[in-house]
């Protein structure tokens, strides 16, 4: 007998087909329709990037234009410079201790704060108000070893201070430099705020050349102001850049409560490195004297100069026989330029003339009756013993006549019934500065920019001193709560 195998393999492969089918077809047509919509919905993203990217003002026809390359923004790597200067930064302790009587312990006052060591064999920065109340002077590092430190001076003008101690190899910190910091450029603050040793905190360069009148009467005040958060026990601490290098020296803060508020000061390295120069050759700064009496230019000084900007200083008074005298600078002149660097503000001229010494020569470019001049005049020690410069500033009496507002002292009754002592505004003039902010007769004084006044005196001391801006807090006896009003007095 013989069997046809082919023929029935094949008529079985034809009905296994004829069942598949369908389902093959179903499938090939999902994936077509599912990669359609797949292509539709999901777009590749191209980017595209000319060399030198277009950008249009919406607010403006597209005529003109200047193309600016296009700046990838990468954030800074702090990590290397909060190391590095972690080690290079210590912990000041400020003790004076007084004798007990018979029956009682002895007293132990001072204060603390921050330094930094500036050199390998022990030289230390810090604040002159961190030590200025102390007699021992305690020195602690990163590492925990503790020395005693050696006032080597200050100046009080500055706010600085130069320590010593007896080490050697210490890792140290070198001076950058503060002029070449630019308003948004990344700076970090390093010291022991609330004895929380070793702390770093990172912010922007705010502002260049802040004058926030802490210090006295000729001081040099030209601060570096940032956005690092800096607290109680920063003082004397360090401010670097990115790179680790030492731009400034942490030294005060603007708060209304006593604590970090988003503002903070640091004196700009430039002008520390100067004067701890000196403290180190001399024992206290050697400052060069121009012998002049300056004051910040307004709109109508700027106009009558022939400036076409209001930028820089005006000469108010030449001291006879000074150095100011002998180059030729006469009173009215508008001082705008010192060896090549822009003069905008009265802490400009006072932190370039500071970072000289007796006997260096400094090229001035100045205006006067509408001309540009220029003098090349050298620095002299002061022959009254003054090595400041002075900023021209109003008495107590005439910023109150300005403001229009006249205080007084509590009489007994007040004394005696009143909580909180302080001074009492008796008269406010109509439409005057002071009533255009609201306050009425009778309020009562407690605090200028957050500084207690108990008395006419401290109130006048504080008010001479408040800058541009004062911020007055107090009370009313007939209103209940807390006041405040801020009052802009250029």
């Amino acid at each position: 007998m013989t069997y046809l195998v082919f023929p029935y393999i094949s008529d079985r492969i034809l009905t296994l087909m004829k069942k598949i089918w369908p389902f093959l077809l179903t499938g090939v047509l999902s994936a077509g329709i599912a990669l359609g919509f797949f292509s539709i919905l999901v777009k590749p993203t191209i980017i595209l990037q000319s060399p030198t990217p277009r950008t249009l003002l919406t607010n403006q026809p597209p005529f003109t234009y200047s193309p600016t390359l296009a700046t990838h923004l990468v954030a800074p790597d702090m990590i290397m410079a909060a190391n590095m200067s972690k080690l290079a930064v210590v912990y000041i302790e400020s003790r004076t201790v007084s004798a007990g009587g018979y029956f009682s312990r002895r007293n132990y006052s001072g204060s603390t704060g921050s330094g930094v060591v500036i050199s390998e064999n022990g030289y230390i920065a810090t604040n002159h108000h961190v030590i200025e109340d102390g007699g021992d002077i305690i020195v602690l590092m990163e590492d925990g070893h503790e020395y005693d430190a050696k006032l080597v001076g200050s100046d009080p003008s500055t706010d600085l201070a130069l320590l010593k101690i007896e080490a050697a190899g210490l890792p140290y910190l070198t001076f950058g430099d503060s002029d070449s910091l630019m308003v948004g450029e990344w700076v970090m603050a390093v010291g022991n705020p609330f004895k929380l040793y070793s702390t770093v905190t990172a912010g922007i360069v705010s502002a260049k050349s802040r004058n926030i009148n802490i210090l006295d009467e000729g001081g040099i005040e030209s601060f570096i102001q940032t956005d690092a958060a800096v607290n109680p026990g920063n003082s004397g601490g360090a401010l670097i850049n990115t790179r680790g290098q030492l731009v400034g020296i942490n030294t005060a803060i603007m708060t209304y409560s006593g604590q970090y508020e988003g503002f903070s000061f640091a004196i700009p390295s430039n002008l520390a490195k100067k004067v701890l120069e000196d403290i180190r050759e001399f024992g206290s700064a050697h400052r060069g004297w121009l012998g002049v009496v300056i004051r910040p230019i307004d709109n109508s000084s700027a106009q009558e100069a022939g400036l076409d900007e209001v930028s820089g200083v005006v000469i108010e008074q030449v001291n006879a026989q000074s150095a100011a005298d002998a180059g030729g600078l006469k009173t009215g002149d508008v001082i705008v330029d010192i060896d090549g660097k822009k003069i905008v503000s009265s802490p400009d001229f006072m932190g370039d003339i500071g970072q000289h010494r007796p006997g260096d020569v400094v090229t001035i470019k100045y205006y006067r009756s509408g001309k540009i001049k220029e003098a090349k005049i050298k620095l002299s020690e002061s022959s009254s013993g003054s090595t400041r410069d002075i900023v021209s500033s109003k008495s107590p009496e005439e910023i109150l006549k300005d403001i229009g507002m006249d205080v007084r002292e509590f009489d007994h009754n007040e004394e005696a019934r009143l909580p909180v002592h302080g001074v009492i505004v008796s008269s406010i003039a109509k439409d005057s500065k002071i009533a255009g902010v609201n306050m009425e007769e009778n309020f009562i004084i407690t605090r200028i920019n957050g500084v207690p006044v108990t008395n006419l005196d401290d109130f006048k001391d504080e008010l001479k001193n408040a800058g541009s801006v004062i911020y007055l807090q107090g009370y009313y006896e007939k209103f209940k709560g807390d006041f405040a009003y801020n009052l802009d007095i250029k």
